[in-house]
């Protein structure tokens, strides 16, 4: 008996032996390659929860103008965001008041329910060779891969969906004055960013919490023009350029939207045409709200695809940027000839 039970224990002992090494030789094994069918798909599921967990935490888009816009996570239910609305008219504020009683209002406020954005990445294949040959853990940098894109996606159509369709009364549309750079556009100035300034003022937009995302090419005609600027360039701290360069708090992006000759806002990933005018978007950080709802991954493990002998990772996530007001977007858009 005692031998039999020697012999059990010893055969046990080699099998986790085994195993262990495989794990250990493995470790980015993709949800479990050398486990049973049913215990993999739970390991993969808890794989899933770890890495939407570890989206979650790290989706924070830092350095760029984004992390300026207030986040009302709170708001979200089932992927939707319920914005509120204020009713009624603001109340006076009353100076040296000496009749009583004083007026009381009521405040009806609504709310429009809007569904937040759905954002899907392509899939990122892996192979088991590769997790063999490679001397690092390419599954982990893959799922970090995905995660930056998600955020560049994010920040580049939020910045769209918030910016004036076209010049209004509440949300300015200016071009550009400077000189020409060559090619028919006229280069932005610190003149033109003064007169912007004063369109905002004209409409009583609070000058603490505005931000002005400049594009690439509207940063460079500053550069070329203002030395003030350029410190701040030089100097710029978790993302922003200027801290208050003319009321603005000043990001840059190599992105911004385009408008088109007659400075209407073009769709989202439309194809670029020779007349498209490059712009700078202004926000307010009271008008405009963001809101982070689920994250998905999607997975199929390489021992589950018996033909390609690759894993196949992926993520869907829900987000949005919206104006709750339009008081305090405008653009600057470069001036071209129409023809």
């Amino acid at each position: 008996m005692k031998t039999r039970l020697k012999y059990f224990l010893g055969v046990l002992v080699l099998v986790l032996a085994v195993v262990s090494g495989v794990a250990k030789e493995n470790p980015s094994a993709l949800d479990g390659g050398v486990q049973m069918a049913s215990v993999g798909l739970v390991a993969g599921d808890v794989k899933n929860v770890k890495f939407e967990k570890f989206i979650i935490k790290k989706f924070r888009h830092v350095g760029s103008w984004i992390q300026e816009v207030s986040s009302k996570n709170d708001w979200v239910n089932q992927d939707a965001i319920k914005i509120p609305k204020r009713g009624g008219t603001a109340p006076k504020v009353l100076i040296n008041n000496s009749v009583y009683p004083i007026a009381s209002n009521r405040r009806d406020d609504d709310h429009v329910v809007v569904s937040l954005n759905k954002y899907d990445t392509e899939n990122r294949t892996v192979t088991d060779d590769e997790l063999y040959s490679v001397a690092y853990d390419k599954e982990g940098d893959v799922n970090l891969e995905l995660k930056e894109e998600l955020e560049e996606a994010t920040i580049d159509h939020a910045l769209h969906s918030i910016s004036p369709s076209a010049n209004s009364a509440d949300t300015p549309v200016i071009e550009t004055t400077g000189e020409d750079d060559g090619t028919g556009r006229k280069r932005l100035t610190k003149k033109d960013v003064v007169v912007f300034k004063g369109k905002l003022d004209d409409l009583k937009v609070p000058k603490k919490g505005r931000v002005l995302v400049l594009n690439s090419t509207h940063a460079n005609d500053l550069l070329i023009e203002d030395s003030a600027f350029e410190k701040g360039y030089h100097n710029r701290k978790d993302g922003a350029i200027s801290l208050n360069y003319y009321s603005f708090k000043v990001y840059e992006e190599t992105y911004t939207p385009a408008y088109d000759k007659d400075n209407n806002l073009k769709a989202f990933g439309a194809v670029a045409v020779a007349t498209d005018r490059v712009a700078s978007i202004a926000i307010h950080k009271k008008s405009v709200v963001k809101a982070s709802g689920s994250i998905k991954r999607f997975a199929l493990p390489s021992h589950l695809n018996p033909q390609g002998r690759e894993a196949v990772l992926g993520y869907k996530k829900y987000f949005g940027c919206f104006a709750i007001q339009d008081q305090g977007q405008a653009a600057i858009v470069s001036y071209a000839p129409t023809a």
